[in-house]
């Protein structure tokens, strides 16, 4: 919506940016949609962006980005656009503010429109003092260029609070005005007792430090609302996220919100995922250790054998394990259930016809991608490429150089790949009848659930399709 516009600079498109992604708290304490109109170069309005309030029913139901602001409404949007200043208007039963936008250097870039409905009653009673304070002080800060600040985080962790979580509204020095339910309950599981409306939050805070294992360097800042940033606190096993934004008035600090939710499971959670992934990884290692020590051992056995055959069933064994342990050492780097299989696949295709030449000059080539694959089909999958690889240089290219090629073509869970070699070529409906071809279409049809199919090239050499159905990339 921003190119589409045409009309901001770098430093419009960056404040543009940093308010969309701030200004829910606004939405949610206003109890209002909020809406960015955008001046474009046919000199009309374009809505470039929408935010809902989690505190109340939204006034628009369906998606405006993209539309004109209404006739209604767009002179009002106009005249605040070209006067730089705050106006106010009805329109039947609904509230319209009209807010300029600026930035820091003090150029008008657009409009905020803040939409209420007069029908609703979305500001209780008890706290409608605080909460039209807090508005008024964000909506010219807008006008001003002040929010969002500067130095705020561009992003947040899971679990940042917004107002209707708990809200906290404080004055210059750090008292607590106003505290919802939410907030005291927040507060109360930490530790802090009482009520907090006309103390220090800092001081009750500070109180129950001593139980706090690890304390944020920022904690003071967000808790005497000095500056608008995010921390959390923790103690007595309760953890507490905690969002602070700075209120200015004629550039002056005069106050703070600060917004509170308590993540304690949502953090336990993550501990136990990163606990998980950590045994994922552990367990992905010692398998590749196991599977490479087995395939060094088949390795060592084959050097011994004196029987052809024997030998070269013993390679075959050695070559699919050190196959399957690629991937589990790919898994161990990640420590994820999913593969990049491209990186994985590069180092097999390479490792595929250098064992399997006997003198002869393969050159291989890569191209597509195969995206991420789910550890399960990507040691199927790595076993059934390796295995028409080497077949390809065993059997197509016997005292003869070649190349083969391989393309990867990924359609959400569709893959198609073709294994493409200039070598001695194939008869029409021929296929091979060994163990590796077992192995390929067994793999293919109960694990890929796919098929392959071997064709002639009338150029001479072979094309090996393969079809596959995979699970869908996250």
């Amino acid at each position: 919506m921003i190119n589409q516009a045409g009309t901001l600079d770098a430093e419009g498109v960056e404040h543009i940016h940093h308010l969309v992604g701030d200004w829910h708290p606004l939405a949610d304490i206003s109890f209002s949609d909020l809406f960015i109109a955008l001046h474009t170069k046919d000199d009309t309005f374009l809505i470039a962006s929408h935010c809902r309030p989690a505190t109340a029913g939204t006034i628009e139901g369906e998606d405006v980005v993209g539309d004109s602001v209404s006739d209604s409404i767009e002179r009002a949007v106009r005249k605040s656009f070209e006067t730089g200043e705050i106006l106010r208007t009805g329109v039947d039963h609904l509230r319209f503010t009209m807010v300029p936008i600026r930035v820091p250097s003090g150029k008008t870039i657009g409009v905020l429109v803040v939409v209420a409905d007069d029908r609703t009653d979305r500001m209780p009673d008890a706290v409608q003092k605080n909460y039209h304070e807090i508005v008024e002080s964000l909506l010219h800060m807008v006008s001003r260029g002040d929010f969002p600040a500067d130095a705020a985080p561009s992003s947040f962790r899971h679990g940042t609070p917004r107002a209707s979580d708990g809200l906290i509204h404080m004055d210059a020095e750090g008292v607590v005005l106003y505290a919802s339910p939410n907030a005291l309950s927040a507060f109360h599981r930490l530790g802090v007792r009482g009520r907090l409306p006309g103390k220090v939050l800092a001081e009750q805070v500070t109180d129950i430090m001593e139980y706090s294992s690890n304390v944020d360097e920022m904690l003071p800042v967000v808790i005497l609302g000095r500056g608008t940033w995010a921390t959390e606190i923790e103690s007595r096993g309760v953890v507490l996220s905690l969002r602070a934004i700075q209120l200015k008035k004629n550039g002056m600090r005069a106050g703070a919100v600060l917004m509170c939710r308590d993540v304690t499971e949502i953090r336990r959670s993550e501990r136990e995922l990163m606990t998980k992934d950590a045994m994922i990884r552990e367990i992905n290692h010692r398998v590749k250790n196991n599977l490479q020590t087995v395939s060094a051992l088949l390795r060592l056995q084959a050097r011994r054998a004196s029987d052809p055959g024997a030998k070269q069933n013993l390679e075959d064994a050695q070559r699919r394990i050190y196959t399957i342990s690629m991937v589990h050492e790919a898994l161990a780097a990640t420590g994820a259930d999913k593969v990049e299989f491209d990186e994985t696949f590069a180092r097999l295709m390479r490792l595929a016809a250098g064992v399997a030449t006997t003198g002869q000059h393969v050159s291989t080539r890569f191209e597509g991608s195969f995206g991420k694959v789910h550890a399960e089909e990507a040691t199927s999958l790595a076993v059934v490429l390796n295995e028409v690889i080497t077949n390809a240089v065993e059997h197509g290219f016997k005292g003869r150089d070649g190349s083969i090629v391989v393309t990867a073509d990924r359609q959400g869970d569709q893959l198609d790949v073709q294994i493409i070699d200039d070598g001695v070529g194939i008869k029409d409906g021929e296929r091979g009848s060994g163990l590796g071809t077992q192995i390929v279409e067994t793999m293919i049809q109960s694990d890929l659930l796919g098929d392959i199919s071997w064709n002639p090239r009338p150029e001479g050499g072979t094309t090996v399709k393969i079809h596959a159905q995979m699970r869908r990339r996250d």
